[in-house]
């Protein structure tokens, strides 16, 4: 089990889970800081990233303030990695049975991935945190929409190619957070190191869902 357990509270001051995906650990420390003091605290490194145990586990030792969580998990296997290396909360593009009632028998939060309205209610009644909905811009907002008028107790997490220009329309059709990898996390500028930029990103696309935190 972790240290330090999941903040929903944070979570609802700013509830975009930003996803590293294939940064080593030195990147991920340098981006952190400007992550935080940018008013962010959900933090997704995804189980294919390199030296990704030693990643998460520095991670969260180092920012205790940080909700940490471990992406693509697939299997059992992947799950007991995660969770030996400290993380706070599990998000797979799946339905893994096994994975989601592990999660759920352990009060972990679990965002397990849904595409059709029958996944979406599976994951749900498995006990699911909130369902991961991917990819969610090859559905949209509509799609968003029309699934939550009949499921609507079901909390949503729109994820892939979730961006600044599109980011508030989810939000305005109900869902209770979204994921966002690369247009979050802008390459050039971590390339650069240009963090005060990268900071600014942050702080623009925080703006756009300002009216639902």
């Amino acid at each position: 089990m972790p240290d330090q357990l999941f903040s929903w509270e944070k979570f609802h001051q700013n509830p975009i889970v930003g996803i590293l995906r294939g940064l080593s650990t030195e990147q991920v420390l340098e981006i952190v800081p400007t992550y935080l003091s940018s008013g962010f605290f959900t933090l997704e490194i995804t189980m294919n990233s390199p030296k990704v145990t030693q990643t998460i586990a520095t991670l969260a030792k180092i920012f205790p303030e940080l909700n940490v969580g471990a992406g693509t998990v697939c299997t059992i296997q992947d799950l007991t990695t995660a969770l030996d290396s400290g993380v706070q909360f599990i998000v797979t593009p799946i339905i893994d049975e096994e994975v989601i009632k592990h999660c759920v028998k352990n009060n972990i939060p679990i965002f397990p991935g849904g595409y059709s309205p029958t996944e979406i209610y599976k994951a749900w009644s498995l006990g699911a945190s909130a369902v991961k909905i991917f990819p969610a811009t090859q559905l949209g907002v509509q799609f968003i929409k029309d699934v939550s008028a009949p499921l609507n107790k079901i909390k949503l997490l729109p994820t892939g190619g979730v961006s600044q220009e599109n980011i508030k329309s989810f939000f305005e059709a109900g869902v209770i957070g979204a994921g966002m990898g690369s247009s979050l996390f802008n390459k050039k500028l971590i390339s650069d190191k240009n963090y005060e930029a990268l900071g600014k990103h942050f702080l623009k696309i925080k703006n756009e869902i300002k009216a639902f935190i």
